[in-house]
């Protein structure tokens, strides 16, 4: 009763945020203005987004065969790139949902073991989050100045410093409880850990490493074009300045998570980010949901396809 209670509320939950933040971002800016944005919007440039996010799609389907190759098993790049679009698309309905159904594709189409594809997945992820951090990274150096600036003007710096040292000190505590305590919660933890590392360092042991890396690389500098591009389809965020495409980028990847797709919480992720450039509120939540809309656009005709064409495509011996 418990587990159906858990998984009920890990699908409700983002559905019903979603919901709520689609309100209220639609509260922020009236319908008649958004359409009028739309209207206006330049489509050359929202089709050359697309074109770098297909272009993203394809490399990390590309990549997945890197993964499955030492596993023993080869994998048709036309059953990776449908598993890819299948995986976005279910993701809009149930949080993670994707992934299970990419493992599933996998199993059934190319024979390879549910939990072996699985982790392959696993491993995919970890390799992403390990770029997107690369790139926070990046932006803090990049445009320390300007945040540093931005907080310091908005929090006193004593407090600052503090909060910081606050942080570091739980930080400190907590990697002490992991290592230490026997608690159940402790040795799962350590055994995520553990293999987290496992799979970061799997991948320098990859024949085709370097590929992989590359695949990687690329697949996010897509990301990052296609959101800097897309950009351009309004006049009033067509001359941001690069700590506004890098911050709203990352805030608006780490949306996705919130809620299903980031529905509702991707154009209030821009918003958010672009507002500390005081860009206006009405372009930066309309270029949030072009942003947003033209992807999932792409990607309910894409996965959708897939998932008709599979069974057929496979069909054909």
């Amino acid at each position: 009763m418990g587990n159906k209670r858990s998984k009920l509320l890990k699908i409700t939950i983002p559905l019903l945020l979603g919901v709520i933040l689609v309100w209220y971002s639609l509260s922020k800016v009236s319908l008649s203005n958004l359409i009028g944005y739309f209207k206006d919007a330049d489509y050359s440039y929202i089709a050359l987004g697309l074109f770098f996010g297909l272009l993203s799609h394809l490399s990390r389907a590309y990549r997945w065969k890197f993964m499955i190759e030492p596993l023993g098993y080869s994998l048709r790049f036309p059953n990776s790139v449908m598993a890819v679009f299948a995986t976005y698309l279910v993701n809009y309905t149930i949080p993670r949902a994707g992934e299970i159904t990419r493992a599933t594709i996998l199993t059934n189409y190319e024979g390879v073991p549910f939990e072996k594809g699985f982790g392959t997945i696993v491993s995919e992820r970890m390799a992403d989050m390990l770029v997107l951090l690369g790139i926070i990274g990046f932006t803090l150096f990049l445009e320390f100045d300007f945040i540093y600036q931005f907080f310091t003007g908005r929090f006193n710096t004593l407090n600052l410093l503090i909060g910081v040292f606050v942080l570091i000190i739980i930080t400190c505590l907590f990697l002490i409880f992991i290592r230490k305590s026997q608690s159940k919660i402790a040795t799962k933890l350590r055994v995520l850990f553990k293999g987290l590392m496992e799979g970061m360092l799997s991948i320098f042991k990859m024949k085709h490493k370097w590929a992989f890396i590359f695949h990687t690389l690329f697949i996010w500098t897509m990301y990052v074009a296609m959101f800097y591009v897309t950009t351009f389809a309004l006049p009033e965020t067509s001359n941001l300045p690069l700590a506004a495409i890098l911050i709203g980028f990352i805030s608006a990847s780490f949306s996705i998570a919130a809620t299903n797709g980031g529905i509702g919480s991707y154009p209030l992720a821009v918003y958010a980010a672009f507002a500390l450039f005081y860009i206006p509120e009405d372009p930066s939540i309309a270029m949030g949901w072009i942003l947003w809309s033209s992807q999932t656009v792409m990607v309910i005709i894409l996965g959708g396809l897939s998932l008709i064409y599979l069974p057929i495509y496979n069909s054909i011996k």
